[in-house]
């Protein structure tokens, strides 16, 4: 008999409503709460199969995974499958309780209709976190209108790699930038009515993105200082400035500790120190990899117990080893209380989201949300505003007078290059290759050594084919890339731009990986004929036939397969030539960097990246983005990143001349913050207010610039930082602010950047979070290695504790127009 149903009055508190539920849940129910599950057993293009979901969900569930995956290409219809299952929970479970439905949001969510803006290193490019608080407020209505309520992103982790697969997903090296940008994500997709907003989950906590040999999942060799200082910077920021909700682990380890089964980076760390009050939700199948993968557990039910344990509250993407929490708390191996902790955390943020009250997607007004024409104008603005000029001889931008311009590589003409991983493009071709080869579905259930792999049963699959064949059809080829997505080709958009006075011709020259060199001849003679040669080479992201993307880690960052030969048989002509990138992660482009007269830098831009890199190319676009990561001559370098200690790396060789290599420079092809224009920009008056600064205080650092050229144009103004003396080393330079500002041609404005000092603390000897006094050393300008002004304060008074304190943003206020 279930008791007077409290919870489910919505006029009583949160806490209330949630022990009052918590106390009518049996042990069975209570787990439930702690997992999630993909739902393609009952789900696929043909609808829900009611009975089999029954039989799979008799205790409800925490979450269901990866939402309307595998179930079809229409968004209307996967939001009326969601309102299926969630009225089965409501309506036919003993309790009532909604799920949560999730899924990945990194830059647009990950379905079919809806709107995609650049990958996230892209994002950082910008420099313009205030639009990527705009995305995700456009990410987060879609996501309510169609009943998914939390996103699995933004990928927090701070990238010091190119070698990593995933460098493209995060928003770069810095800790200030990637701390900024994640904090805009996570306001824009929250909201400030939980009742109309999605949970952000952060991830992946913590240094996944600083591994061992830059591989996927591999071991984090990080210090317990740096790993505070550095990595958790840009999660704190968002917990602290803009309430993250959710947090995801990593899959690596550190200390040889898996972070999934490490209470000392998991609870102790995220909870104790950097005051999270939310959830954490394990990345898929990370619990069951402490049995298969780490070998730390002898079987599930240990794995399970050690991520409970640990702080992990719910496992993800399906119930392999919580189920067994039943067991271990009927027999005391594990506590009672710490279920209830889990299960309390989960049902408090569906209290908070109003799902007890509408937990129903808005399926009538799906087509009118996910049609609204203004969000393209956003992803349009993104693209243009990510797109980074790191090298222009003066070809660029090109005459209006060409008479023929080639256009030519593997990314010349196709849309799908645009897209990342985590977008519905690359998702597509992955469920068409595990449709096709069904062994390949083995990549997402990880199974211990002596395990036996899964036998295919042809006429299922066959079956299975079948019922899937709409998306069979939808992943196959550019044509129905374009049949989701407003997207032309880089070749294309050129076409639309200079057709009426400018002959364009195409060869695609190469593929991405092919070692084929058949194509080259067409290519050379398409560019021999042409006033001008654009060649546009880089990354594919894919999970099985990629270049980047999880799993896709590469030892070497030259351009893959045999673009690097080529390009050069192109140059080779005598024909100008300009290369465009479309990649996802820093490439070294050594060769290029001495021959090419313009390279243009573009990531994966999204859906508009054909019109704006066409229009960067001509002018009607003055390229602004600045590089958010730095970009090594060779891999042998790796990790190279600005902020680097004192006593290292490579700015102040002057001081460290032990340190060199003998047969490249130690500095790198193109420095963070490094990027281009097409017009000109001069700093001046640098003011510094005052000049002696109390620990407990904040200075004023102001400067003029000027737009001198005859563009108009972007500049992003960069505030460096150095503590100049401490007890431990400290960053040869930090940032500390940054605004992206538009100039007319001779307009001037001011830019003033407010730094309070508990911005500046860090671990001392003791291992005590402070700000010291002494002398600090400020450097302003338009990239790491381009300053244009210095100056100096001094922090006087007495060493300040500012753990649980720290500030992660500098204010700025910009006064334009002026004369």
């Amino acid at each position: 008999m279930v008791k007077q149903i409290k919870y489910k009055d919505s006029s009583l508190p949160v806490e209330q409503r949630v022990e009052d539920l918590l106390s009518q849940m049996t042990l069975e129910e209570k787990v439930a709460q702690l997992c999630g599950l993909i739902p393609a057993a009952f789900w696929g293009p043909g609808g829900i199969n009611e009975a089999k979901m029954h039989t799979l969900l008799p205790h409800g569930i925490g979450q269901i995974s990866g939402t309307g995956l595998g179930s079809g290409i229409q968004i209307k219809r996967i939001a009326e499958g969601i309102n299926q299952i969630q009225r089965y929970l409501v309506e036919q479970t003993r309790l009532g309780i909604p799920a949560i439905f999730h899924n990945e949001a990194l830059n647009g969510l990950v379905a079919p209709q809806a709107i995609n803006f650049p990958t996230a290193i892209g994002l950082s490019a910008t420099w313009s976190p205030e639009l990527v608080e705009q995305m995700t407020d456009v990410i987060r209505r879609q996501m309510v209108a169609v009943g998914m309520r939390q996103a699995l992103s933004p990928v927090m982790d701070v990238a010091r790699d190119a070698r990593w697969g995933r460098v493209h997903e995060t928003y770069g090296e810095d800790p200030y930038l990637c701390g900024a940008m994640s904090s805009a994500f996570v306001r824009g997709l929250q909201g400030t009515d939980w009742r109309e907003g999605v949970i952000a989950t952060g991830k992946h906590f913590l240094g996944y993105g600083f591994s061992e040999g830059g591989l996927n999942c591999a071991t984090t060799h990080v210090g317990a200082r740096e790993l505070y200082e550095c990595f958790a910077r840009p999660f704190e920021a968002a917990i602290r400035e803009a309430g993250l909700a959710s947090i995801m682990n990593s899959y690596s380890e550190i200390n040889g500790i898996p972070c999934a089964a490490s209470k000392e980076v998991l609870t102790d760390l995220l909870r104790g120190t950097m005051g999270f009050q939310g959830f954490v939700v394990s990345d898929y199948f990370a619990v069951r990899r402490l049995l298969t993968q780490f070998h730390v557990a002898a079987d599930l039910q240990e794995a399970a117990v050690q991520a409970l344990e640990a702080g992990l509250d719910v496992e993800l993407p399906n119930p392999e080893a919580y189920p067994e929490l039943v067991e271990a708390a009927r027999t005391g191996r594990v506590a009672m209380a710490l279920i209830d902790q889990a299960v309390r955390r989960t049902l408090t943020w569906k209290f908070r989201l109003g799902l007890f009250e509408q937990p129903y997607a808005q399926v009538e007004q799906v087509p009118t949300i996910f049609s609204d024409p203004q969000p393209r104008a956003l992803s349009q603005e993104l693209a243009a505003r990510s797109l980074v000029l790191l090298k222009n001889d003066g070809l660029l931008p090109l005459r209006k007078d060409l008479k023929r311009v080639a256009v030519i590589g593997p990314h010349a003409d196709s849309v799908r290059a645009f897209f990342g991983w985590y977008t519905f493009p690359p998702i597509l071709d992955l469920m068409r290759d595990v449709l096709l080869h069904p062994e390949r579905a083995t990549i997402f259930a990880p199974t211990s050594d002596d395990a036996q792999p899964a036998q295919s049963n042809e006429a299922e699959m066959q079956a299975v084919r079948a019922s899937m064949a709409e998306i069979l059809e939808a992943a196959d080829g550019e044509a129905a890339i374009k049949k989701m997505y407003p997207a032309i080709s880089v070749r294309e958009a050129i076409h639309n731009l200079v057709a009426t006075h400018t002959e364009v011709v195409y060869a695609k020259g190469c593929d991405i990986t092919d070692p084929s060199t058949e194509g080259f001849a067409a290519a050379v003679e398409a560019a021999r004929q042409a006033d001008i040669a654009i060649v546009v080479l880089g990354d594919r992201s894919s999970m099985f036939d990629g270049t980047t993307g999880e799993g896709k880690d590469r030892a070497s960052l030259a351009l893959p397969g045999v673009q690097q030969q080529l390009l050069e048989a192109i140059w080779a002509t005598g024909t100008p030539t300009v290369l465009v990138l479309i990649n996802g992660r820093p490439l070294a482009v050594n060769w290029a960097a001495e021959h090419v007269p313009a390279i243009l830098e573009a990531w994966y831009p999204g859906q508009e990246g054909g019109p704006a890199i066409a229009g960067a190319l001509w002018g009607e676009i003055n390229p602004g983005g600045k590089l958010p990561v730095t970009i090594p001559r060779s891999e042998g370098q790796i990790p190279i990143y600005h902020y680097h200690k004192m006593g290292s790396g490579y700015q102040r060789p002057e001081e460290n001349t032990l340190s060199q290599y003998t047969d490249i420079p130690i500095t790198p092809l193109y420095a963070f913050g490094h990027g281009l224009s097409y017009t000109r920009f001069e700093y001046g008056n640098l003011r510094i207010s005052p000049a002696q600064v109390d620990s407990r205080g904040q200075v004023e650092i102001a400067c003029d610039v000027t737009n001198v050229g005859e563009r108009a144009g972007d500049e992003v103004i960069q505030l460096y930082l150095r503590d100049r003396l401490a007890r431990v080393t400290r960053p040869v330079q930090e940032l500390a602010g940054f605004k992206r500002i538009s100039l007319a041609p001779g307009e001037r404005c001011t830019v003033t950047f407010t730094v309070e000092m508990r911005q500046l603390g860090f671990y001392n000897h003791e291992m005590r979070f402070v700000v010291e006094p002494g002398y600090v050393d400020v450097m302003v300008g338009g990239g790491s290695d381009d300053i244009r002004l210095r100056g100096e304060f001094e922090i006087t008074g007495e060493v300040v504790e500012v753990a649980g304190n720290r500030a992660f943003t500098s204010q700025v206020r910009v006064e334009t127009g002026i004369g």
